[in-house]
Formats: structure tokens, sequence, C-alpha cells
């Protein structure tokens, strides 16, 4: 009797320890701000950027050159290209890096300058990249790359596990960098002409912010490898490229998760006139969605494009459409993307100012991940980004709020169903 009472309480303290393990990695961080933020200037007003500047502690910097990338043909080659000529270090972290033909071709070009004495360090997100082929690390680290997988599945890290590094990453020799939202996957091949080929965007940044984005790398690599990165080979002196003026913001739970939450509901209150939002999964909090809405009742027109049928995570999508209808009814339009995946990230607001990188527009990407994104002002720059958008625009299909009420009651209920797990889609 005395064995079985005891048996009973070693279950329950383990059966009370796994939920509270799974209570750690399920709830996120509190919100930062709790309500919409007013509207008391304009993106284009210089207090908007020396609101930016001191609330996040991080300058918008001029001297940038940025090069717009659509789509794998267009991303994949430079970023080749790049480490094929890099002289002293290359710095490459991604979530996603999938077993494929683009991952035989990037391991090979990693290994490749190793060999030459380049030092090459890869860093891997140990959820988004399970499906990797071990060969691939074995080649490269056979060669002299530095292969490391961010928070790998340990018993002393299991409270930490939901939390990963969302941020994509390439930076040669401190002075090229890349960001966007393209993964190694073979999806991303192509030029968004079929379900097999997604539609991204990425970005080649030249000027004083590398060295921020390298920052973001190092703090990401310390943890994994406890090293720390400094001197020449990693933070060069930054030459100017470019007239673009630019900041660069890095989130993450253990250091202000709120951080790009923050900055995207700043940067909403100063718009005037039009914003636009493309993003792979479109899952905001309340408060998002109130400062969404509040944009139209001072005539703020606001488009949101978003993945259609063609979705890798479905749950995401109808979890997102659930929360549509105050956004429909205020006026704000929304359209799903026809061809393929919709997986870009970028937030557009009055053609003056652009915020591209990691984040996607949900609750995943402002409270659980680390996430890396280049804020841009620079009116050429911007309005390049609108074309871009409008595209998309030209091959996606406007949900109407007609037609999201009448949706099936299966529907709805599906969509209800998967919006309890909002924050963690």
């Amino acid at each position: 009797m005395q064995f079985g009472t005891i048996a009973k309480a070693l279950v329950g303290l383990v059966m009370f320890s796994v939920f509270v393990i799974l209570m750690l990695n399920l709830l996120p961080e509190k919100r930062e701000v709790r309500q919409p933020i007013a509207h008391e200037f304009a993106t284009s007003d210089p207090q908007f950027l020396r609101t930016l500047n001191g609330v996040f502690g991080a300058d918008f910097k001029t001297g940038h050159s940025i090069e717009t990338l659509v789509n794998g043909d267009a991303i994949f080659p430079p970023m080749l290209r790049a480490i094929a000529e890099a002289k002293k270090t290359i710095n490459f972290l991604t979530y996603i890096y999938w077993s494929g033909e683009i991952a035989e071709v990037f391991a090979n070009a990693l290994a490749a300058r190793a060999r030459d004495g380049v030092e090459v360090r890869v860093l891997l997100d140990w959820a988004g990249s399970i499906p990797f082929d071990q060969r691939l690390i074995d080649s490269m680290e056979g060669a002299g790359v530095v292969v490391y997988r961010f928070r790998p599945l340990h018993w002393y890290s299991i409270d930490r596990v939901n939390n990963r590094t969302h941020r994509k990453l390439l930076i040669v020799d401190g002075i090229v960098g890349f960001t966007g939202g393209v993964g190694i996957g073979d999806e991303w091949q192509g030029n968004a002409r079929n379900p097999d080929e997604w539609r991204d965007n990425h970005y080649r940044v030249a000027g004083p912010e590398v060295a921020a984005m390298q920052g973001a790398f190092a703090e990401n690599w310390l943890e994994a490898s406890n090293e720390v990165l400094q001197g020449d080979q990693f933070y060069p002196a930054q030459s100017h490229y470019g007239q673009i003026s630019a900041q660069h913001m890095k989130s993450s739970p253990n250091g202000g998760s709120g951080s790009m939450h923050q900055m995207l509901l700043i940067a909403l209150a100063a718009s005037q006139k039009h914003v636009r939002i493309a993003t792979a999964y479109f899952v905001p909090d309340s408060v998002m969605v109130a400062q969404l809405v509040a944009l139209t009742h001072r005539d703020v027109k606001v488009d949101i494009v978003v993945p259609g049928d063609n979705t890798d995570v479905p749950m995401a999508r109808r979890a997102s459409r659930h929360l549509w209808g105050p956004l429909l009814r205020s006026g704000i339009r929304i359209y799903e993307y026809q061809p393929t995946m919709y997986h870009t990230k970028m937030v557009i607001v009055d053609e003056d100012w652009v915020s591209i990188g990691s984040a996607n527009f949900d609750e995943r990407s402002f409270r659980l991940n680390d996430e890396s994104n280049l804020n841009v002002v620079d009116r050429k720059f911007a309005k390049e980004q609108v074309e871009i958008f409008g595209k998309d625009l030209t091959r996606s299909q406007e949900i109407t709020l007609e037609e999201w009420e009448h949706r099936s009651a299966w529907g709805k209920f599906l969509d209800w169903g998967a919006s309890l797990l909002r924050t963690q889609l």
C-alpha cells in the first residue's frame, strides 16, 4: 500500500513537471504594449526617426546600398557569388535549411571557401533544419566549416525549445549582408511560376548597418558556440555605399521580445495615407488588430497580402481568417496570393518607410522568435517595394466581407479552433 502511494505521488510529480514545462514553452512573454498607439506625427516627420532611435537604441544611419532580390532565381546567385568572393569570414544563420539540390549547392560553396582558408561559421536553427541531411554537415565540417545547431533539444534547455531563432542572415567579410525571407530549400528555387516555386524577397545590403546584422548573428552564435566574435574580420570600418538610411532591429524573448511588435505599432501609428503589408503568416494579436482598425478611422488605406490555398501552414491560414472580421468591416482590404506559397515579409508605410527581414506579422515573430529586420527610409527604395507589392496584388484574389461572412459553419468552427493556438502559429 505504501509503495503504491509513493508511486502515485511520483507519477503525479512527473505529470505536474511536464505540465509546467509545457506552459513555460507555450505561454509567450507579456505584451509590452497593450493598447493601440496614438497618431502624433508622420513617418516623414524627423520626430518619427528620433522616436525609433530613442526607444530602441538603434540609430538610423546613412550610406547604404540595398539591392532587392525577387524570388530564388534572383536571390541565390548573388548569395553564392558573395560566398565565392569572401576573403576572411562568412557567417551564415538561417532558420530553414532543408535537404535538396540548393542545400547541396550551398554546402559545397561554403566548404570550398573553408578549404581556401576563409573562416566559415554556419548556424542552423534546430527545429527549422530537422529535415537536413547529416551528410551535408559532415561534408562542411570535414572542410573546416564550423557548424552549430541553435537550441537543440536537451533536458536542460527544454524550457526554451519553443523559442527559436528565425533570423536569416548571411554576412561576408563584415562588409556585405543578406537578409529577408528566403530559406535554403528547393521550394525557393525558380521564379514563383507554379506551386513548386515559392514567392519571396531577399536583400543584399552594404553599409554601416551590416555591422548590426553581424551583431545579430553574433548574439545567436555566442549562445550556441560560446565564442565571442570580435575584431576587424567581423566588424571592419564601414564605408558609405549609397544614400539610403537604415536601422537594424533585432528582437528576442531574452532581450526585449516586444521590440518588433512595438516598432511596427509605432510605424503604423505614424502612417497618414497608405499601409501595405506582405506576410507569410498574418496572425496578429488583439492590439495589432485594433491598431490596424484605428488607421481606417483616419482614412488611411490598408492593403494586406497573405498566402492563399498554397500555404505550408494551413492552420495559420485558418487562425488568420478567424481574425479578419473587424479588419474587413473597417475597410481594410485583404488579398490571398494565388500562384504559390507567399513567403514575403514586408511592411510599407506611406512610401516613406519600409521594414524588411525575417519577421512575419504574427505573434510568434512578435513574442517567441529571435528576429532580425532592417528598417529603411528612402523614397526610391520604398517606391520600388510598392511596385513589387503592386505586382503581387495582380496575382492575388481579394477576400470580401461578404465572402468571409458566408464561410461554411464547419469552416468557421475550424478557423475558431485554429485561432486558439494563435500565439504558436
